[in-house]
Formats: structure tokens, sequence, C-alpha cells
């Protein structure tokens, strides 16, 4: 489908319409982007000091480079950073927000990949010795992972995930300048998901976010949660926008991508609307 936009009043920022019928055929795009994104979490494990929350690890999304990208090290030129671009499945080293290098990740193996990186976060300043993609957590299995080249040859797939990531740090945004307590927005590269965290009171928040898909949803999502985490029998609240209420293994709401509207006028709203009452809900839930 051809991406139609919409402009968003608060940042600049367009919004591009996703397609629902494309939903469930993301995963092997969406996999493969999730080892691709290590590449900039390993600079935060490389080079960073390591935090209690592992925000060292985590992302962000920059719609001008239209990429994901990690937080910066100090490099001879400037903060150096590691992202990923999206749409064409195409490795960042990025300096003091600029691109300083461009590695496409399609035919490249994990290991080459991990090279000619090195050799040019060596080229701004880091010790490339101590660049490691080892980590302390596991993610799903994929061809990848056992030497496998990248394969960007579904550019569709990466170009709608794209739209995905773009979208939910649009979203995203608006909930944590709207919500009192809210953290910056930032892609947590264990999971996979963009979120942002809103602490009600000590010891209870709740989550707002998207996830590029999981076992539980083979396709993106927008989701909402609250720790401590309610009884299915408190979800009496109903939700705005199409979303429903998960109760497998965790309780929050729910808008999968193949429910949301094709337009993008009628996208935006319907996530904006299911975010805000899914928002409310989980603030009640936890609240005195």
């Amino acid at each position: 489908m051809t991406a139609v936009a919409t402009m968003n009043a608060s940042d600049g920022s367009a919004w591009h319409a996703t397609d629902p019928a494309a939903a469930r055929s993301l995963t092997d795009a969406r996999l493969q982007l999730h080892y691709a994104a290590q590449f900039g979490a390993a600079l935060g494990i490389s080079y960073l000091e390591k935090q209690a929350d592992d925000s060292h690890t985590n992302l962000g999304w920059n719609g001008a480079l239209g990429a994901l990208v990690s937080r910066g090290a100090s490099g001879k030129g400037g903060l150096v950073s590691v992202g990923i671009r999206v749409e064409d499945l195409t490795l960042l080293v990025v300096r003091d927000g600029a691109v300083a290098a461009a590695i496409p990740l399609g035919g490249w193996t994990i290991a080459g990949a991990t090279d000619a990186l090195r050799a040019a976060l060596a080229r701004e300043g880091l010790d490339p010795g101590r660049y490691t993609l080892a980590r302390h957590y596991a993610i799903p299995p994929h061809p990848v992972a056992s030497g496998a080249p990248f394969n960007a040859g579904a550019t569709g797939a990466f170009a709608e995930m794209a739209r995905w990531f773009g979208n939910a740090a649009i979203a995203l945004a608006r909930v944590a300048a709207e919500t009192a307590g809210a953290s910056d927005v930032r892609l947590w590269p264990h999971h996979f998901d963009i979120a942002t965290l809103v602490t009600v009171r000590p010891g209870a928040t709740t989550g707002a976010g998207m996830s590029a898909g999981d076992v539980y949803y083979a396709e993106p999502y927008f989701y909402v949660n609250a720790q401590p985490e309610p009884r299915p029998e408190q979800l009496t609240d109903p939700l705005a926008g199409g979303g429903s209420w998960h109760t497998h293994e965790w309780i929050g709401a729910v808008l999968p991508g193949s429910r949301v509207a094709g337009d993008a006028h009628a996208q935006e709203a319907q996530v904006r609307a299911c975010l805000d009452a899914a928002v409310a809900a989980c603030r009640r839930l936890v609240s005195p």
C-alpha cells in the first residue's frame, strides 16, 4: 500500500499509515531487526557505565534518520552512537547526530558486520577491542544467530516496520508529555519494545508501549500494563479504539496491528483513544 501521512501538531512529525493486512507478515523482518538492534545495545554494553535498570543498553527513535539509535559514547570528534536504519536494514555510526558511516547489512553475517563496525568505531576514536556483542539476556532465535547473512530483500516489510516505530514514537511521546511521572520514550533491546514508564506512586507504575511482536502476538501491537499487576476480575473499564484486555500470563491492554484502521488520520486517532483509555484505566488500578 502507499503510506499516507498526517502531521502531528505537537512536534511536526509525520504519522505514516501502517497496513493492517500486512501486520502478521512481518515476523522475519522483526526478528532480523531485533538482532540488528543488538549492535546498538552493544555500544552501551561496551563503552557506557552499567545501569541497574539496563538503561545504558536502550535506544531511541531518531525520526530524521529513520533509525533506532543507541546512547552516545565519547569519541575523538564528539558523541558516537550506533543505530539501525530500519527501512533498508542499514547499520549506522552516528557522530553528534549526523551519519559518519553506513553499513548496509544485507548479505553480511553478524561476524562480518561486527568487524566492519569495529573498524568504523576505531575511526571515531573508540577502542575497537572493547566492542562486544556479548549480552546478559536472550532474544528469540533466527538463522542470523547461527551465521546466516542478513537478508534485506523484503524491503516492503522493513519499510512497514519503520512506519510502526515512527508512529509509536509519536504516539508514546505524546503520552509521556501529557502524563505526570512519565519517563523518556526508549527502545529496550531485550524484548524489542519501545515504551514510556509512568510512576504513579512509589512502587506503582504503568507502562505504555509498542511491541514489534512476540510469542503472544505475531504482529506489532500497542500495549499498556500496570504494576502491581491487577487481577483479571478488576478489568471492568471498557477500552476505546478497538483495544482489549490481555490476561494470558500477563495483564494489560492491547491493540494489535491487524486491528488498526487503514487511513492515517483514523489510525492516529484510534491509537490515541486506545492509549488514553488504557493509561487512565491502569493508573486507576494501581492508585490507592
